[in-house]
């Protein structure tokens, strides 16, 4: 793959999908790297998205990414499959390096999101892919019938918990707070849930098994007292890391989040950020198509301003 365009967005989540849509239809030469060939991103984890205004009844995240790559292309955006290892800036041009050879373009957007945060236990990486999950979407299935664990007090560890809900034996959910995170009318539901057990104020501090998992040890943090659960699945959602180790020299926060400015511009002129990866407060597939949006504007005014 050796080509030549005005902008490359790395990522096909929703912020890179919007991206295409915005840049393609400015009529910029613009190519969406993919690892993997899947868009979509998060959005493939969530089963409704009950929250993006103006779709309703709430279709899955799958169809929703479906939909936006058919509209990047139908604007232009051309995709392809590769795993970028390598941006760097030449003169006024940037090279992206990925296993399927180089590129270059005259800006380029950072849209890589993030990674699922590691609770860094015994066990869990013992048992990844045999009990230990970060997508319930993906392998609640296999727990159909069976005692499972969630972990976390946010949006995702709650909508997870109602989703395996109807799959699982029991659900726990486990917190370390007394208080969640999640929006207050999904919180609600999880409270009222027959099928979901809530544990506050618990860490999990093993994971134990012995082909698969079996059950948690959980620590209360209050007390410093340990229980043992038992379960075949806990599924974790303790937040993401970003992925933003490809940006070249560009400026982030103390957790390595890209700093931008309202342009979704980055320290380094010509590239931007956009999507989970970057600096923000809130974290949803409409805040992320909102950045997807800007920086491709932005690009293009960037592009052009070069050119002047």
């Amino acid at each position: 793959m050796e080509r030549e365009t005005d902008f490359i967005i790395i990522g096909a989540g929703a912020a890179g999908l919007a991206a295409a849509v915005y840049a393609g239809r400015a009529d910029l030469s613009t190519l969406v790297l993919c690892e993997g060939g899947v868009s979509g991103g998060q959005a493939l984890n969530i089963l409704s998205l009950e929250n993006y205004p103006g779709l309703f009844p709430a279709p899955g995240g799958a169809a929703l990414a479906e939909a936006m790559e058919h509209q990047a292309r139908a604007a232009g955006a051309a995709f392809e499959s590769a795993r970028v290892l390598e941006v760097r800036k030449e003169g006024d041009r940037f090279t992206v390096v990925s296993d399927r050879g180089t590129c270059s373009a005259g800006a380029v957007l950072l849209a890589t999101g993030g990674e699922p945060r590691k609770l860094g236990v015994p066990g869990e990486e013992t048992f990844a892919g045999r009990g230990v999950s970060y997508c319930a979407v993906c392998d609640g299935p296999f727990f159909r019938g069976k005692p499972v664990a969630v972990v976390g007090g946010g949006n995702s560890a709650c909508d997870e918990s109602l989703y395996l809900a109807a799959l699982a034996s029991q659900v726990t959910l486990i917190h370390r707070r007394d208080q969640f995170r999640a929006d207050p009318a999904v919180v609600s539901r999880v409270r009222a849930h027959p099928n979901i057990t809530i544990k506050y104020n618990r860490v999990v501090k093993e994971i134990r098994g012995d082909k698969k998992v079996s059950s948690l040890i959980l620590g209360d943090t209050l007390s410093g007292a340990e229980e043992t659960l038992a379960a075949e699945g806990v599924f974790i959602f303790a937040g993401f890391v970003p992925r933003s180790s490809l940006a070249p020299g560009v400026k982030t926060d103390g957790e390595g989040y890209v700093l931008t400015g309202d342009g979704m511009e980055t320290s380094v002129p010509g590239l931007f950020c956009a999507g989970d990866v970057r600096a923000k407060p809130l974290r949803q597939i409409i805040t992320a198509a909102s950045d997807g949006a800007i920086a491709a504007v932005s690009a293009g005014k960037y592009l052009r301003g070069r050119k002047a």
